[in-house]
């Protein structure tokens, strides 16, 4: 079986992550590694030993070659949209690293470009594809946790410190991908508030280094032209007579506090904090029968639920059945079943259920109004569908 020539674009963190997948993938050839930084390209040469691999300073030296039939995405937000449509507009499947782009109207056009190319466009949702989740879905699902009340989530760590987009935009988007999951629904009303601790100077929204634009022309400039007209509705995907809030990222608050609210009643609050030593990546959801618990700092035990419940007599509500059971999950490393779905779609020409380019697109608008909610200080925020 041939196999499928990919190009990745970023060797950042990501990225690096990106190229040694795919470089060891049976059913990939690495065929391209671009970064605008000669260090980087250096560096993932020597690591991987790419001796036949084309290293390049800009897409648009390689925009052309027809040999790459697929590019993986790993590059600053504002750069998405462009180089994904230029992808797809060359006949090539897209993968690409979260948010798909920084607005609406980019993401429903880049999701029927793919469709009219007859190409995949999938969003690296990592946390969609981690065996906790998968077997945390199930037991809620089972009813295990009797009926659900609320959920809580917190994302806080020294950094990485993101020069692009706020800590709300760069962390909470795995969190509601979970909740959304588990829940099998979207929440229907957000509210955001944050604050700005880390001192920033010059221009907010670069990559840092001056580069961003070797990635795509016009990055996040044209975005707001781009967003005056809302593309035509789609069944799958009603767009509302309304026009999308487009997130402004003049300001980077590096603390955000998040609540969102379900249909059925549900709630799930989410503390980010990029300026917070203790580490947490811990996700909960609590029913009338015991909570759920994801912690992923656990790795002994990343998914457990704690049972227990009240009996009521007269006014007393007496704790009983309390227990901690610790669940199985497979050993297995998310991002490579991503890589490994991702070949497996462009092969099968079926587009994936769980990251979808309009699964991404549904965040995005999520992201969106929690943007507009935060700038408006707090302020409830209905999401129409």
């Amino acid at each position: 079986m041939k196999k499928i020539a990919i190009a990745v674009l970023g060797a950042g963190r990501w990225g690096t992550n990106l190229v040694r997948i795919f470089w060891k993938h049976p059913d990939a050839n690495l065929v391209a590694v671009v970064d605008p930084h000669m260090e980087r390209l250096a560096a993932v040469k020597e690591r991987f030993t790419l001796n036949d691999v084309l290293l390049a300073r800009d897409w648009e030296s390689l925009r052309g070659n027809l040999e790459i039939e697929a590019v993986a995405i790993a590059t600053p937000a504002a750069t998405h949209y462009h180089l994904i449509a230029d992808a797809l507009r060359q006949g090539k499947h897209v993968l690409v690293e979260k948010p798909l782009t920084l607005n609406v109207p980019e993401c429903l056009e880049l999701c029927r470009m793919a469709e009219k190319q007859n190409r995949q466009l999938m969003v690296d949702h990592t946390y969609l594809f981690h065996p906790a989740v998968e077997r945390g879905k199930e037991v809620i699902q089972l009813e295990y946790l009797g009926e659900l009340r609320y959920g809580y989530a917190a994302r806080t760590h020294l950094g990485p410190v993101r020069h692009d987009v706020d800590v709300m935009w760069d962390l909470a988007i795995h969190d509601i991908a979970i909740f959304n999951n588990w829940l099998g629904q979207l929440p229907v009303q957000v509210q955001a508030t944050g604050r700005v601790w880390l001192p920033r100077d010059g221009e907010m929204g670069g990559w840092g280094d001056g580069e961003m634009g070797r990635w795509g022309d016009g990055g996040a400039e044209g975005a707001e032209e781009r967003s005056e007209t809302l593309p035509i509705p789609d069944s799958r995907f009603p767009i509302p007579d309304y026009q999308f809030p487009i997130p402004n990222f003049q300001t980077l608050p590096d603390l955000v506090q998040v609540t969102l609210t379900y249909p059925s009643g549900f709630q799930a609050f989410i503390h980010l904090c990029w300026l917070n030593p203790d580490k947490q990546r811990r996700l909960t959801v609590v029913g009338t029968k015991g909570s759920l618990i994801f912690d992923e700092m656990d790795t002994l035990a990343p998914l457990t639920i704690q049972h227990g419940y009240f009996e009521q007599q007269d006014n007393q509500f007496t704790p009983v059945g309390q227990s901690r059971e610790v669940l199985d999950i497979e050993p297995t490393q998310p991002l490579d079943l991503v890589c490994d779905r991702f070949l497996c779609n462009i092969r099968t020409g079926q587009p994936s259920h769980l990251s979808s380019g309009w699964v991404g697109t549904q965040l995005v608008k999520i992201l969106s109004c929690l943007s507009q909610s935060l700038e408006q200080g707090g302020h409830p925020v209905r999401i129409k569908n």
